[in-house]
């Protein structure tokens, strides 16, 4: 049987965005209506394209080994890594502790570090806890069943990273016409606090395809990460300056991962041929 399958990344962001952007615009129009809950439907549906997206694509395919590869990385628990956990666990709190440490010297609040009384953005009858899990989830089946593996089947993973992180944030900037979603707060409250919440998405992205890839590409690695990211953004009473540092923190962060393993992330061992690519070691664990 064979494993070889040529990713169409173009297809799939083409379509991803798409669809999204029309769903977003639409739940936009109902909402002008005073159908709010409706609205709120609409826009969960646009946050499962890059899911559905990655389902056609998969099972359209006629590829069995690509196929048994998606499942594979989706419910492997043995994918990821023990000794990858206290990274998963540590980036973002450590992350947020020293952003607010370096903000003290320029008028930060040591009040900062207080967990904080509620979320910072509303969505309608849908808890926002529930929202934060379900935007991790359903993102990353998306993005790391089929989007990010697209992009490095033809480019070394730092370059697959960079395009996927610019890409994972343009995704986002329809939110920013969103009533009570956090982009449309911070663009009422402050352009360059908005513009901070986009730039942010470049180094997270850099950080969450690595631990994906450093996990055998599992799925679940990159959703319990992703949900760890929405949580930490969430839990202290941190100020928007005070997040703006956090993005330089997380940038150095992404930083030293790449130099730290810039042997992987400059690697170009992955490709087999410049049509088709090797499905990952995950499908025959």
């Amino acid at each position: 049987m064979s494993t070889r399958y040529a990713y169409k990344p173009g297809l799939y962001f083409g379509l991803t965005f798409l669809v999204t952007y029309a769903l977003w615009a639409l739940a936009y129009y109902v909402n002008a209506q005073g159908a709010k809950g409706l609205s709120i439907l609409v826009g969960i549906a646009g946050m499962l394209i890059p899911f559905v997206i990655s389902l056609i694509m998969i099972f359209s395919s006629g590829n069995p080994a690509l196929k048994q590869d998606f499942i594979n990385r989706l419910i492997n628990l043995g994918l990821i890594q023990p000794k990858m956990l206290p990274t998963f666990f540590l980036i973002m709190p450590l992350s947020v502790v020293a952003a607010i440490l370096l903000s003290l010297p320029f008028g930060g609040s040591p009040a900062q570090f207080q967990i904080a009384g509620g979320f910072s953005f509303s969505t309608g009858a849908v808890p926002v806890l529930l929202f934060l899990a379900l935007a991790a989830c359903f993102e990353e089946l998306g993005w790391r069943g089929y989007g990010f593996e697209s992009l490095q089947s033809r480019y070394t993973y730092l370059t697959a990273a960079l395009i996927f992180s610019l890409l994972w944030s343009i995704w986002h900037i329809p939110l920013i016409f969103a009533e009570g979603q956090y982009a449309y707060e911070l663009w009422n409250q402050n352009i360059w606090y908005a513009v901070n919440y986009f730039v942010s998405f470049i180094p997270l992205g850099i950080i969450v395809s690595w631990l994906c890839i450093k996990n055998h590409k599992s799925i679940l690695a990159a959703v319990l990460f992703h949900f760890l990211i929405n949580i930490f953004q969430e839990l202290f009473s941190i100020t928007q300056t005070t997040k703006s540092i956090e993005t330089l923190v997380l940038a150095a962060v992404a930083i030293c991962i790449v130099i730290y393993d810039k042997d992987l992330f400059f690697s170009k061992t992955h490709f087999d041929t410049r049509e088709g690519h090797q499905l990952s070691p995950a499908a025959a664990r």
